[in-house]
Protein backbone atom coordinates (compact mmCIF):
# COMPACT_ATOMS: atom_id res chain seq x y z
CA UNK A 1 0.00 0.00 0.00
CA UNK A 2 2.14 3.13 -1.07
CA UNK A 3 1.62 6.66 0.06
CA UNK A 4 -2.28 8.21 -0.34
CA UNK A 5 -2.21 10.68 -2.99
CA UNK A 6 -4.41 13.79 -2.26
CA UNK A 7 -5.76 15.65 -5.20
CA UNK A 8 -7.18 19.12 -5.00
CA UNK A 9 -9.72 20.18 -7.70
CA UNK A 10 -9.60 23.38 -8.96
CA UNK A 11 -12.95 24.57 -10.28
CA UNK A 12 -17.04 22.85 -9.66
CA UNK A 13 -18.35 22.52 -12.91
CA UNK A 14 -19.66 18.83 -14.49
CA UNK A 15 -15.83 18.11 -15.76
CA UNK A 16 -14.45 18.38 -11.81
CA UNK A 17 -17.16 16.06 -10.86
CA UNK A 18 -16.56 13.49 -13.52
CA UNK A 19 -13.21 13.20 -12.00
CA UNK A 20 -14.14 13.42 -8.10
CA UNK A 21 -16.41 10.62 -9.05
CA UNK A 22 -13.60 8.58 -10.71
CA UNK A 23 -10.92 9.48 -8.04
CA UNK A 24 -13.69 8.20 -4.89
CA UNK A 25 -12.99 4.87 -6.50
CA UNK A 26 -9.17 5.05 -7.20
CA UNK A 27 -7.07 3.30 -4.94
CA UNK A 28 -4.20 5.07 -2.99
CA UNK A 29 -5.86 8.72 -4.47
CA UNK A 30 -8.31 10.68 -2.23
CA UNK A 31 -10.49 13.49 -3.01
CA UNK A 32 -9.00 15.71 -0.75
CA UNK A 33 -10.18 19.59 -1.60
CA UNK A 34 -11.96 21.51 -3.53
CA UNK A 35 -11.83 25.05 -4.55
CA UNK A 36 -14.61 27.56 -6.56
CA UNK A 37 -14.72 30.82 -6.50
CA UNK A 38 -17.51 31.16 -4.30
CA UNK A 39 -17.82 29.30 -0.86
CA UNK A 40 -21.34 28.24 -2.06
CA UNK A 41 -20.30 26.54 -4.59
CA UNK A 42 -17.64 24.41 -3.29
CA UNK A 43 -19.70 23.53 -0.19
CA UNK A 44 -22.33 21.91 -2.72
CA UNK A 45 -19.55 19.90 -4.79
CA UNK A 46 -17.74 18.74 -1.10
CA UNK A 47 -20.63 17.34 -0.10
CA UNK A 48 -22.13 16.03 -3.36
CA UNK A 49 -19.03 13.96 -3.45
CA UNK A 50 -17.81 13.48 -0.44
CA UNK A 51 -14.65 15.91 -0.68
CA UNK A 52 -12.93 16.67 3.14
CA UNK A 53 -11.92 20.51 2.58
CA UNK A 54 -13.65 23.24 0.39
CA UNK A 55 -12.30 26.37 -0.57
CA UNK A 56 -13.96 29.93 -1.66
CA UNK A 57 -10.99 30.95 -3.42
CA UNK A 58 -8.14 29.12 -5.39
CA UNK A 59 -5.55 30.46 -2.74
CA UNK A 60 -6.58 28.77 0.11
CA UNK A 61 -6.82 25.68 -1.61
CA UNK A 62 -3.07 25.50 -2.71
CA UNK A 63 -1.80 27.33 0.69
CA UNK A 64 -3.10 23.73 2.21
CA UNK A 65 0.20 22.03 2.21
CA UNK A 66 -2.04 18.80 2.14
CA UNK A 67 -2.43 19.19 -1.56
CA UNK A 68 -0.16 16.96 -3.70
CA UNK A 69 -1.68 17.78 -6.96
CA UNK A 70 -3.94 19.86 -8.43
CA UNK A 71 -6.53 19.39 -11.20
CA UNK A 72 -6.85 22.47 -13.26
CA UNK A 73 -10.76 21.84 -14.44
CA UNK A 74 -11.37 25.61 -15.32
CA UNK A 75 -12.70 27.06 -18.94
CA UNK A 76 -9.61 27.18 -21.13
CA UNK A 77 -9.46 30.96 -20.92
CA UNK A 78 -8.64 30.85 -17.68
CA UNK A 79 -5.89 28.19 -17.19
CA UNK A 80 -2.73 29.83 -18.15
CA UNK A 81 -3.31 32.14 -14.76
CA UNK A 82 -4.53 29.19 -12.74
CA UNK A 83 -1.12 27.27 -13.74
CA UNK A 84 0.68 29.94 -12.78
CA UNK A 85 -1.25 30.52 -9.86
CA UNK A 86 -0.36 26.87 -9.00
CA UNK A 87 3.19 26.85 -9.54
CA UNK A 88 3.51 29.94 -7.19
CA UNK A 89 2.52 27.79 -4.81
CA UNK A 90 4.78 24.78 -5.92
CA UNK A 91 1.92 22.74 -6.26
CA UNK A 92 1.99 19.73 -9.38
CA UNK A 93 -0.48 20.43 -11.47
CA UNK A 94 -2.76 17.78 -14.17
CA UNK A 95 -4.59 20.42 -16.31
CA UNK A 96 -7.33 19.89 -18.61
CA UNK A 97 -7.19 20.43 -22.06
CA UNK A 98 -6.85 22.61 -24.10
CA UNK A 99 -3.89 23.12 -22.41
CA UNK A 100 -3.93 27.04 -22.30
CA UNK A 101 -5.67 29.53 -24.94
CA UNK A 102 -2.65 29.46 -26.80
CA UNK A 103 0.86 28.53 -27.65
CA UNK A 104 2.60 31.88 -25.96
CA UNK A 105 0.77 31.39 -22.74
CA UNK A 106 1.50 27.58 -23.07
CA UNK A 107 4.96 28.18 -23.78
CA UNK A 108 5.70 30.53 -20.55
CA UNK A 109 3.52 28.25 -18.21
CA UNK A 110 5.85 25.06 -19.19
CA UNK A 111 8.99 27.48 -18.70
CA UNK A 112 7.57 28.75 -15.04
CA UNK A 113 7.32 24.98 -14.07
CA UNK A 114 10.52 24.18 -15.11
CA UNK A 115 12.29 27.14 -13.49
CA UNK A 116 9.91 25.97 -10.04
CA UNK A 117 10.89 22.56 -10.63
CA UNK A 118 6.97 21.23 -10.64
CA UNK A 119 5.11 18.95 -12.41
CA UNK A 120 3.08 19.80 -15.38
CA UNK A 121 0.75 17.50 -17.34
CA UNK A 122 -1.80 17.80 -19.63
CA UNK A 123 -4.73 16.04 -19.17
CA UNK A 124 -5.31 14.80 -22.58
CA UNK A 125 -6.80 11.73 -21.64
CA UNK A 126 -6.42 9.22 -24.59
CA UNK A 127 -3.12 9.76 -24.45
CA UNK A 128 -2.62 7.74 -20.95
CA UNK A 129 -4.91 5.03 -21.52
CA UNK A 130 -3.90 1.19 -21.57
CA UNK A 131 -5.82 1.42 -25.16
CA UNK A 132 -3.48 3.33 -27.32
CA UNK A 133 -0.70 1.09 -26.11
CA UNK A 134 -2.97 -1.76 -27.80
CA UNK A 135 -3.22 0.15 -31.02
CA UNK A 136 0.35 1.36 -31.50
CA UNK A 137 1.54 -2.45 -30.89
CA UNK A 138 -1.70 -4.01 -33.92
CA UNK A 139 0.11 -1.35 -35.92
CA UNK A 140 3.25 -1.87 -35.19
CA UNK A 141 3.16 -5.73 -35.75
CA UNK A 142 2.43 -4.09 -39.33
CA UNK A 143 -1.03 -6.28 -39.88
CA UNK A 144 -1.94 -3.49 -41.72
CA UNK A 145 1.21 -2.74 -43.93
CA UNK A 146 2.24 1.40 -43.96
CA UNK A 147 -0.36 3.55 -42.82
CA UNK A 148 -0.86 6.08 -45.18
CA UNK A 149 -3.84 7.60 -44.09
CA UNK A 150 -5.76 8.85 -40.88
CA UNK A 151 -9.43 10.09 -40.27
CA UNK A 152 -11.06 11.15 -37.85
CA UNK A 153 -14.77 12.76 -36.60
CA UNK A 154 -15.69 14.37 -33.36
CA UNK A 155 -19.00 15.95 -33.49
CA UNK A 156 -21.54 16.92 -30.68
CA UNK A 157 -24.79 19.03 -30.65
CA UNK A 158 -23.28 21.37 -28.02
CA UNK A 159 -23.69 24.77 -29.12
CA UNK A 160 -26.04 25.77 -27.05
CA UNK A 161 -23.10 25.85 -24.28
CA UNK A 162 -22.80 29.44 -23.11
CA UNK A 163 -19.02 28.51 -22.99
CA UNK A 164 -18.26 27.30 -26.03
CA UNK A 165 -20.33 30.20 -27.82
CA UNK A 166 -18.29 32.96 -25.69
CA UNK A 167 -14.86 34.13 -26.96
CA UNK A 168 -13.39 35.81 -23.74
CA UNK A 169 -13.72 31.95 -22.37
CA UNK A 170 -11.82 30.58 -25.57
CA UNK A 171 -15.20 28.75 -27.05
CA UNK A 172 -15.49 27.29 -30.48
CA UNK A 173 -15.30 23.40 -31.11
CA UNK A 174 -11.04 23.58 -31.82
CA UNK A 175 -10.17 23.73 -28.05
CA UNK A 176 -12.80 21.57 -27.32
CA UNK A 177 -13.23 18.66 -29.77
CA UNK A 178 -10.82 19.23 -32.37
CA UNK A 179 -7.72 18.97 -30.20
CA UNK A 180 -8.54 15.42 -29.98
CA UNK A 181 -8.50 14.60 -33.50
CA UNK A 182 -5.42 16.43 -34.13
CA UNK A 183 -3.87 14.60 -31.52
CA UNK A 184 -5.18 11.13 -32.70
CA UNK A 185 -3.53 12.16 -36.01
CA UNK A 186 -0.62 12.77 -34.10
CA UNK A 187 -0.36 9.87 -31.96
CA UNK A 188 -0.72 7.14 -35.17
CA UNK A 189 1.03 9.59 -38.17
CA UNK A 190 3.75 11.37 -35.41
CA UNK A 191 4.69 14.88 -35.88
CA UNK A 192 6.90 15.21 -38.79
CA UNK A 193 4.16 17.90 -41.01
CA UNK A 194 4.55 19.56 -44.05
CA UNK A 195 1.44 21.53 -44.60
CA UNK A 196 -1.81 22.07 -43.40
CA UNK A 197 -4.90 22.71 -44.78
CA UNK A 198 -8.61 23.54 -43.36
CA UNK A 199 -12.40 25.50 -43.81
CA UNK A 200 -14.16 26.16 -41.01
CA UNK A 201 -17.73 27.80 -40.62
CA UNK A 202 -18.46 30.14 -37.65
CA UNK A 203 -20.80 31.32 -34.94
CA UNK A 204 -22.48 34.57 -35.34
CA UNK A 205 -20.33 35.29 -32.10
CA UNK A 206 -17.37 34.40 -34.43
CA UNK A 207 -15.92 31.71 -32.65
CA UNK A 208 -15.22 28.21 -35.04
CA UNK A 209 -18.56 25.99 -35.02
CA UNK A 210 -16.78 23.18 -36.95
CA UNK A 211 -14.02 22.35 -39.21
CA UNK A 212 -12.34 19.61 -41.26
CA UNK A 213 -8.53 19.80 -41.22
CA UNK A 214 -6.39 18.39 -43.55
CA UNK A 215 -2.51 17.63 -42.41
CA UNK A 216 -0.12 16.31 -45.00
CA UNK A 217 3.46 14.80 -43.49
CA UNK A 218 6.68 14.36 -45.11
CA UNK A 219 6.66 10.75 -45.77
CA UNK A 220 3.68 11.29 -47.86
CA UNK A 221 0.64 10.83 -45.41
CA UNK A 222 -2.15 12.11 -44.49
CA UNK A 223 -4.89 12.75 -41.80
CA UNK A 224 -8.04 14.26 -42.64
CA UNK A 225 -10.02 15.32 -39.29
CA UNK A 226 -13.39 16.61 -38.90
CA UNK A 227 -14.82 18.60 -35.39
CA UNK A 228 -18.13 20.11 -35.02
CA UNK A 229 -19.91 21.05 -31.79
CA UNK A 230 -23.58 21.56 -34.03
CA UNK A 231 -23.85 17.80 -34.96
CA UNK A 232 -23.68 14.20 -33.70
CA UNK A 233 -20.71 12.32 -35.42
CA UNK A 234 -19.97 8.57 -35.61
CA UNK A 235 -16.89 9.64 -32.84
CA UNK A 236 -14.66 6.99 -35.77
CA UNK A 237 -11.46 6.72 -36.11
CA UNK A 238 -9.85 5.28 -39.47
CA UNK A 239 -6.24 4.34 -39.50
CA UNK A 240 -5.79 3.15 -43.50
CA UNK A 241 -2.71 1.07 -44.74
CA UNK A 242 -1.23 -0.80 -47.73
CA UNK A 243 -2.19 -4.31 -46.52
CA UNK A 244 -5.60 -3.31 -44.38
CA UNK A 245 -7.21 -0.95 -42.27
CA UNK A 246 -8.24 -0.41 -38.54
CA UNK A 247 -11.45 1.33 -36.94
CA UNK A 248 -10.95 2.79 -33.38
CA UNK A 249 -14.30 3.13 -31.99
CA UNK A 250 -14.69 6.55 -29.55
CA UNK A 251 -11.57 8.59 -30.49
CA UNK A 252 -12.71 11.11 -27.26
CA UNK A 253 -12.57 7.46 -25.24
CA UNK A 254 -11.58 4.48 -27.09
CA UNK A 255 -13.51 1.74 -26.75
CA UNK A 256 -12.31 -0.63 -29.27
CA UNK A 257 -10.17 -1.21 -31.97
CA UNK A 258 -11.27 -4.13 -35.31
CA UNK A 259 -8.82 -4.62 -38.09
CA UNK A 260 -9.66 -5.55 -41.25
CA UNK A 261 -7.35 -7.46 -44.23
CA UNK A 262 -7.58 -6.33 -48.02
CA UNK A 263 -10.34 -8.34 -48.60
CA UNK A 264 -12.66 -6.48 -46.01
CA UNK A 265 -12.50 -9.40 -43.47
CA UNK A 266 -12.27 -8.67 -40.08
CA UNK A 267 -9.12 -10.21 -38.54
CA UNK A 268 -8.75 -9.07 -35.05
CA UNK A 269 -10.71 -7.14 -32.46
CA UNK A 270 -9.96 -5.79 -28.95
CA UNK A 271 -12.00 -4.30 -26.59
CA UNK A 272 -10.59 -1.47 -23.64
CA UNK A 273 -10.19 -2.80 -20.34
CA UNK A 274 -12.60 -2.22 -17.91
CA UNK A 275 -12.29 1.51 -16.80
CA UNK A 276 -13.79 3.71 -13.92
CA UNK A 277 -14.45 6.56 -16.32
CA UNK A 278 -10.64 6.68 -18.17
CA UNK A 279 -9.83 9.73 -15.87
CA UNK A 280 -7.97 7.53 -13.32
CA UNK A 281 -5.28 6.93 -16.27
CA UNK A 282 -3.97 10.81 -16.03
CA UNK A 283 -4.11 10.77 -12.38
CA UNK A 284 -2.29 6.85 -12.37
CA UNK A 285 0.19 8.74 -14.45
CA UNK A 286 0.80 12.13 -12.58
CA UNK A 287 1.64 9.56 -9.34
CA UNK A 288 3.98 7.85 -10.74
CA UNK A 289 6.05 11.00 -12.29
CA UNK A 290 5.93 12.30 -8.56
CA UNK A 291 6.84 9.20 -6.84
CA UNK A 292 10.07 9.19 -9.82
CA UNK A 293 10.72 12.61 -9.37
CA UNK A 294 9.78 14.40 -12.98
CA UNK A 295 7.94 17.92 -13.73
CA UNK A 296 6.67 16.00 -17.16
CA UNK A 297 4.62 12.57 -17.94
CA UNK A 298 6.19 10.53 -20.50
CA UNK A 299 2.68 9.82 -21.95
CA UNK A 300 2.34 13.54 -22.36
CA UNK A 301 5.42 15.15 -23.38
CA UNK A 302 5.71 18.97 -23.01
CA UNK A 303 6.85 19.30 -26.58
CA UNK A 304 3.87 17.67 -28.00
CA UNK A 305 1.49 20.04 -25.79
CA UNK A 306 3.04 23.13 -27.05
CA UNK A 307 3.37 21.47 -30.72
CA UNK A 308 0.01 21.19 -30.90
CA UNK A 309 -1.39 24.48 -29.10
CA UNK A 310 0.84 25.72 -31.91
CA UNK A 311 -0.99 23.74 -35.20
CA UNK A 312 -4.32 25.17 -32.91
CA UNK A 313 -3.11 28.85 -33.28
CA UNK A 314 -2.28 28.20 -37.14
CA UNK A 315 -5.81 27.05 -38.00
CA UNK A 316 -7.29 30.04 -35.71
CA UNK A 317 -5.21 32.34 -37.63
CA UNK A 318 -6.08 31.22 -41.04
CA UNK A 319 -10.04 31.15 -39.77
CA UNK A 320 -9.30 35.02 -38.04
CA UNK A 321 -10.64 33.31 -34.93
CA UNK A 322 -9.11 35.61 -32.03
CA UNK A 323 -10.33 35.78 -28.40
CA UNK A 324 -10.84 39.03 -26.84
CA UNK A 325 -7.35 38.75 -24.17
CA UNK A 326 -5.04 38.21 -27.24
CA UNK A 327 -5.81 41.40 -28.82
Amino acid sequence: MGKVLNLGIMGAGGIAGTMAGTVNKMENVKCYAVASRTQEKADAFGQKFDVEKCYGSYEEMLADEKVDLVYVATPHSEHYENMKLCIRYKKPILCEKAFTANAAQAKEVLALAKEAGVLVAEAMWIRYMPMYKTIKEVLESGIIGEVKMVNANLGYNISHVERLMNPALAGGALLDLGVYTIHFASMILGTDVEKIESSCDLTDTGVDKQESITIHYKNGSMAVLNASMCLMSDRIGGIFGTKGYAVVENINNFETLTVYNNQYQKVAYYEAPKQISGYEYEVEACAKALEKGLTECPEMPHAETLRIMQIMDGLREDWGVKYPFEA
